[in-house]
């Protein structure tokens, strides 16, 4: 029997015009208007994932005689605009590629929550790269710059005060510059790369390619970095200075190694996108932040298969280290030993050199239909821990779910998935809670975790267009925070009750 190469064929297609992992904005974490050492965290997320058009996009584009020509091939076009008049082909035999999505969304909790209702926003990415060998020649060289227009509310921080915030696109309103990066390719076969310049760390590791269908946050850039990073780390809507390597000493393994500034700001505290709103700041100040990922896929590009042999079920699996020297915050005790919940403390947390994480990721197909080969069920799995319990808000985080590729036999582009995400707050957070109940007198509970679950259906209206309903169920938000709109200063607060979040997205690829 033959052999035949393999074409790549990851676990799940990305969605061309999917989910915005994202950022999850800026969930306050509020230990209500009691706790002495009150704080609020920023989880961050990944974005839309958008590629720049390659030459079988192009090949596919509609050719747009007259000015709404581009009309009379929207049901197939990738593109909402075609060919754009001749422009797109034009800029790319000269190398220069772009893509432009809007992703829009209205999201609002019925129940739970810290008040009910509706909001919208949106997310406008724009992504221009230059291929070196097509513009001047020279070979294995790409530019890359991205930029975000950040619009409408946050529906995590006005009603939810969830830690695993309920949209991947939720950040503050902006216009801001996200990558700026240069890209050398090495070997033959392309083994190699290094990646130099403004980096988003979302895009490239703790990636699991099926949770990106989901609109939570957390199926992004996942919630202990989130969570526990200075200005939650360089994920969506920020970007970081640094260095990254990749290499493929196998066709089935992939290691990538990074080194970035420590903190995406060089302002540590507070609203990390408003002490850089524009992306331009570029900040060398900060410590380090080394990570490092292993990765092994099946089947890979140049894998040999025979020719009867059935559909394969495709597998990837990453493991993964990160370490940031930077200084955190002790989640209980001032610098002399005390409680930051006592009176008498000094309000000065004490400080801690270092932390690190460590985390896994698994995508596996389970089954595939021989009739119909883009009809397909996948799992993933995603965990990150780590054991600093003193300087971290969240310990330990975990995605799971499944998706259903062509859940509708004839709907090829469609998906269906469920999924959930868990995450739990530090004993010595929780400790902080304790001890300003102690103090104050008043009832004020102690978190301890936040579980979500989502069950989401993407629409493909046109290779373009997609819609995506979706609905989500919080479990002790916050990780059981008290409701600060009905609090009581003397008698304390009850915990924001669990929350039905529903939704509908719109990804548009223009």
């Amino acid at each position: 029997m033959s052999r035949l190469p393999f074409a790549s064929r990851g676990p799940l297609p990305v969605p061309r015009a999917n989910v915005p992992r994202t950022k999850a904005a800026g969930a306050a974490l509020a230990l209500g208007f009691l706790s002495l050492g009150a704080f609020s965290t920023t989880a961050l997320a990944a974005p839309p994932q958008l590629q720049a058009p390659t030459e079988e996009d192009l090949q596919n584009s509609s050719a747009s005689p007259g000015l709404f020509g581009f009309t009379n091939n929207l049901e197939r076009s990738g593109y909402l605009l075609g060919d754009m008049w001749g422009l797109r082909p034009f800029l790319a035999r000269n190398g220069i590629t772009f893509a432009l999505q809007e992703t829009s969304e209205v999201l609002g909790n019925v129940t739970g929550g810290s008040r009910h209702g509706f909001d919208y926003d949106g997310l406008t990415q724009m992504s221009v790269q230059l291929d070196t060998k097509r513009a001047f020649g020279w070979s294995g060289g790409t530019f890359n710059a991205s930029a975000l227009q950040i619009h409408g509310r946050n529906l995590s921080a006005d009603n939810l005060q969830s830690l695993q915030t309920a949209s991947g696109i939720e950040a503050d309103r902006a216009t801001r510059l996200w990558e700026l990066w240069y890209q050398q390719k090495f070997l033959e076969d392309d083994r190699a790369d290094v990646k130099i310049g403004q980096q988003s760390l979302d895009q490239e590791f703790m990636v699991s390619q099926n949770a990106l269908l989901f609109v939570n946050t957390m199926f992004g850039w996942p919630m202990v970095p989130s969570a526990d990073l200075p200005g939650g780390g360089p994920a969506y809507p920020l970007s970081a200075l640094g260095v990254r390597l990749r290499a493929k000493p196998t066709d089935g393994i992939t290691v990538l190694a990074g080194l970035f500034n420590g903190s995406p700001t060089a302002i540590s505290g507070g609203d990390s996108q408003r002490t850089n709103p524009s992306g331009t700041s570029f900040p060398t100040n900060g410590g380090g932040l080394a990570i490092a990922e292993l990765q092994y896929a099946y089947p890979s590009l140049g894998t040999m298969l025979y020719a009867d042999q059935p559909e394969p079920l495709s597998r990837t699996y990453r493991l993964g280290i990160w370490y940031d020297t930077e200084r955190f915050a002790d989640q209980r005790f001032d610098n002399l030993g005390r409680s930051l919940a006592d009176p008498a403390s000094t309000g000065m947390a004490q400080s801690h050199r270092g932390d690190y994480g460590i985390y896994g990721v698994v995508d596996q197909m389970l089954w595939v239909d021989n009739e119909e080969p883009d009809r397909s069920i996948s799992i993933f799995g995603r965990v990150m821990g780590t054991p600093e319990v003193n300087r971290n808000l969240v310990t330990f985080s975990a995605n799971l779910g499944f998706t259903f590729k062509e859940p509708i036999l004839g709907r090829d582009d469609d998906t269906f998935g469920i999924g959930m995400g868990y995450a739990k707050v530090s004993g010595r957070a929780a400790g902080l809670d304790r001890d300003t109940q102690a103090f104050s007198g008043a009832y004020t509970p102690a978190r301890s975790n936040e579980t979500f679950v989502e069950a989401t259906y993407q629409y493909e209206v046109a290779p373009w267009f997609q819609l995506q309903p979706d609905v989500q169920y919080v479990m002790n938000p916050g990780g059981g925070v008290a409701n600060p709109t009905t609090a009581n200063p003397v008698t304390g607060g009850q915990r924001i009750k669990n929350e039905l979040v529903l939704g509908l997205r719109t990804n548009i690829l223009f």
